[in-house]
């Protein structure tokens, strides 16, 4: 992958970024200004990446991934991470046929579900799931690959299936790693 430079992030408009940052020359990234990026954060190849989106320390957003914070926001914690063809959306049309869809409508004729998302803290997300408008997947949570989120979560659980839920607790041992990591330590 090839690699923006600091001189090219700086340039870009963000309305933060950290160090470290690593964004693929092929990811396709709108609203710059309504973007922050913080330390040590990767995005890879061919991810869309737009709307009002926070993105903490220590994220990585795999291959083909689409975060779209839209007007509401999606919020990305600290050592979170998307992997490949990951959704997450902070907007979605009715799909009950009540309105009119698909943004080429003006809003009176649409009622369009939009809420922020908030990816926690240590939060990893498989392979082509998604997570709908409004959802809190909270600290320490797992997501199932190919599995559809569409209420918020508890901590520390597995979650899996379509609709995504709570198959088991997570383990916390990450937590020491993590500890060790921010102080330096490679015991």
């Amino acid at each position: 992958m090839a690699w923006l430079s600091k001189e090219q992030l700086n340039n870009c408009g963000f309305s933060s970024v950290g160090n470290n940052v690593l964004i693929s020359d092929k990811a396709y990234i709108y609203s710059y200004e309504k973007i922050s990026i913080g330390d040590n954060t990767r995005i890879d190849d061919l991810c869309v990446i737009s709307g009002k989106v926070t993105i903490g320390r220590n994220v990585h957003i795999a291959v083909f991934c689409n975060v779209a914070g839209g007007k509401k926001g999606v919020t990305l914690s600290d050592f979170s991470g998307l992997a490949a063809g990951v959704s997450v959306f902070s907007e979605s049309d009715d799909y009950s046929g009540r309105t009119l869809t698909n943004p080429t409508v003006p809003d009176e004729f649409k009622s369009d579900k939009k809420s922020a998302v908030i990816i926690g803290k240590h939060c990893i997300l498989g392979t082509r799931s998604i997570v709908f408008p409004g959802v809190v997947m909270a600290d320490g949570c797992s997501l199932g690959a190919m599995s559809m989120l569409t209420k918020s979560t508890k901590e520390w659980g597995i979650y899996a299936g379509i609709p995504a839920k709570r198959i088991k607790n997570r383990k916390r041992d990450l937590l020491e790693l993590e500890e060790r990591y921010l102080n330096g330590s490679d015991e």
